[in-house]
């Protein structure tokens, strides 16, 4: 794996797309519009896998640097190993969470810093920096969900989400916000959600084509 990151800023990943869930609730309202974004990637014709990252066992960056080196976290050997495959051979990427505390769960939060080893940095001060995806053709969606009926009550959900992939290399082509749902799997109740979350997929799978 690690010889393969290394070429990762030459490599071009894969007509697939890899959807992520970081909702502590299994089969949740977040599981559920992951899944149903991955149905409109399969409406498609495109390879899809998901998961959801409390099943995984990893931990957050704990700012060693080595991944400045090596160009991918050799720090920690845990769960993200096999993320990582996925990441790097997927055009398409989906992230979805709930709003905790006005931002995303601290499972997501920890998945995106972990990203942090796909960057490469230069050695002046302040350093400055690119990613090994740019140029890749990458592409992404994001969705979040939250019990209150604001925007200003989903917080930095979204933005916690868009601001790092957008850094990385991937285009955001569309992104998802629902509100007002907190009972479990209640947001099969919302026919418009669960209509964009399908049309979400299908435009991913369309974009990475």
């Amino acid at each position: 794996m690690k010889s393969l990151i290394k070429n990762s800023s030459n490599l071009q990943p894969n007509i697939e797309i890899f959807g992520l869930s970081g909702s502590p609730r299994i089969n949740g309202n977040s599981d559920i519009l992951l899944k149903n974004i991955i149905s409109g990637v399969n409406q498609e014709n495109v390879t899809s896998d998901y998961l959801n990252l409390t099943k995984v066992q990893f931990q957050g960056c704990i700012g060693c640097e080595k991944c400045r080196k090596d160009q991918i976290c050799t720090g920690l050997v845990d769960g993200m190993s096999v993320i990582y495959n996925k990441i790097i051979s997927s055009k398409g990427l989906v992230l979805v969470s709930p709003t905790h505390n006005y931002n995303v769960t601290s499972w997501m939060k920890a998945f995106i810093d972990r990203l942090y080893c796909f960057y490469h940095f230069e050695n002046d001060r302040p350093r400055s920096w690119s990613s090994q995806f740019s140029n890749q053709g990458r592409k992404a969606v994001i969705a979040a969900i939250c019990e209150q009926e604001s925007i200003d009550d989903m917080g930095f959900t979204l933005a916690a989400m868009k601001k790092p992939l957008t850094a990385l290399g991937y285009e955001i082509i569309g992104e998802l916000s629902v509100f007002k749902i907190f009972d479990k799997a209640k947001v099969k109740d919302d026919k418009e959600a669960m209509e964009k979350a399908y049309q979400l997929g299908r435009d991913l799978a369309c974009a990475i084509k």
